[in-house]
């Protein structure tokens, strides 16, 4: 399992804590420390498309309409704080956010696969 996301991100810390305690192999991937490829942020977005960019943080408010406007993949490519958080990937399935939603379906997952 892989938590895309950011080290100073309270969400992403608290989904690697949950996901620690039980008992989950997280890898974390900070997208500010090494960001993402292209082709990784075109695969985020056509699973999640414009619930990828996160229009309620401080960067997007700092963006001018013409910024706003432009390509979400290119606007992450420059802005990786722009993603919101965290991207979980698990077994080559893609989850959004650390909301109750998520929580399910990844404890659906690990309840569904066999433990090695």
């Amino acid at each position: 399992m892989i938590l895309y996301g950011l080290k100073t991100c309270d969400t992403c810390r608290k989904a690697l804590k949950s996901l620690a305690e039980d008992g989950c192999d997280v890898s974390f991937h900070d997208v500010r420390e090494a960001p993402l490829t292209r082709d990784r942020l075109v695969r985020f977005h056509a699973r999640f498309g414009a619930a990828l960019v996160n229009r309620r943080s401080t960067t997007w408010r700092a963006l001018d309409a013409d910024a706003r406007g432009g390509d979400p993949v290119a606007l992450i490519e420059e802005y990786p704080t722009l993603m919101k958080r965290p991207v979980i990937e698990s077994d080559g399935t893609l989850h959004l956010g650390w909301g109750p939603e998520t929580r399910a379906a990844l404890s659906r997952d690990r309840a569904a696969s066999p433990r090695s």
